[in-house]
């Protein structure tokens, strides 16, 4: 097998705010693994908390692992190997993903039918980021009118307070009175407990469907006194990097965010969904700012999932690579050999 590495800049659309910060580009790192003829892709979005801080470094963890495992027959005994060998989740994901391609490709089937996964059904969530209510008044018909969309995830865990989050999310119910909008809530682990405890209850009266990472990672211990009595359900996603998490707090939360760039990539999505499963939790797939590559990736599993949150690759300027196409709402896999994301010719 050969294997060749890629590191483009993708800039985004609009600068997305979380709790943590700005950020308005990224370089992800692009990893090719061709044998027989076929070449299966996969992709990086590095950050430090998943264990590489630029591509760079994914790419040196990734040759170091390579030197030492050079089998790379099935993505399930690479992903154990590569676990055991400590390398960075999002390095990983880009191995992982790129092998499920290539098993695909030389199957000739999409990647959702290799999986026995259907197809989604479920529209996916188009993220607002932390904003002042003048900025969503100019963002929200953008993406409301222009993009046609229903369905919200809307940043809170503003730096200047809940005052702040409650301004701008009454600014999305504005457009709630004139469209039938689903609103989910992500608050990035931003609030203390009493400040969750009270947003919970205040977005409980003003159609929030469920709230994700009200608490800091490193805070779990106080999920279940926010579970206890909770108006709203509880999705963790920084709590929740791998299966191995899910049962510590499975007493406590509704459900986990699984991404592939925490997770490993598809595998270790496989391993989350099986064991959220177990624990009769809700499942939810998210996006770190990953280009069409991975969306398509994230794509082939979310027939089964209850939520979705595959949008970064449509606030970027440009997608250098295609995919993941919206269709209806959905993030929909297309129905070619692999995953389908690709670069564009």
């Amino acid at each position: 097998m050969k294997i060749d590495y890629k590191i483009v800049y993708l800039k985004k659309l609009f600068p997305l705010r979380i709790s943590r910060g700005v950020r308005d580009g990224q370089s992800n790192l692009y990893l090719s693994v061709t044998d027989n003829g076929y070449t299966g892709w996969g992709e990086t979005s590095p950050g430090q908390s998943e264990g590489a801080a630029s591509p760079e470094e994914a790419q040196k963890q990734l040759e170091s692992f390579l030197a030492t495992s050079p089998n790379l027959n099935s993505p399930f005994q690479t992903y154990d190997a590569a676990i055991s060998f400590g390398l960075a989740p999002c390095a990983l994901a880009a191995l992982d993903i790129a092998l499920w391609d290539l098993l695909a490709k030389k199957a000739g089937l999409p990647l959702y039918h290799l999986l026995g996964f259907p197809k989604p059904k479920h529209a996916t969530s188009i993220t607002l980021g932390i904003m002042s209510p003048e900025e969503a008044k100019v963002r929200l018909p953008l993406i409301l009118e222009n993009m046609d969309i229903r369905t919200l995830k809307v940043k809170l865990g503003n730096n200047d307070g809940i005052e702040a989050d409650k301004a701008m999310y009454n600014e999305v119910l504005e457009y709630h009175k004139k469209y039938p909008l689903a609103i989910r809530v992500d608050a990035n682990g931003g609030w203390t407990l009493d400040e969750a405890k009270h947003m919970m209850q205040w977005l409980a009266e003003r159609n929030c469907d469920y709230v994700e990472q009200p608490l800091k990672e490193g805070q779990e211990l106080d999920l279940p006194q926010l579970y206890e009595n909770r108006p709203l359900p509880i999705f963790v996603d920084e709590s929740c990097r791998l299966a191995t998490d899910i049962p510590k707090w499975a007493n406590a939360v509704d459900g986990v965010n699984m991404k592939l760039m925490k997770c490993g990539g598809i595998t270790g999505a496989l391993s989350i969904i099986a064991t959220a499963k177990a624990f009769n939790l809700q499942t939810m797939i998210g996006c770190m700012g990953e280009s069409s590559i991975s969306i398509a990736a994230g794509a082939a599993v979310s027939g089964v999932l209850d939520h979705i949150d595959l949008d970064s690759h449509l606030n970027l300027n440009p997608d250098p690579c295609e995919g993941a196409p919206l269709i209806n709402e959905i993030t929909m896999p297309l129905d070619i050999s692999g995953h389908g994301g690709k670069f564009k010719s």
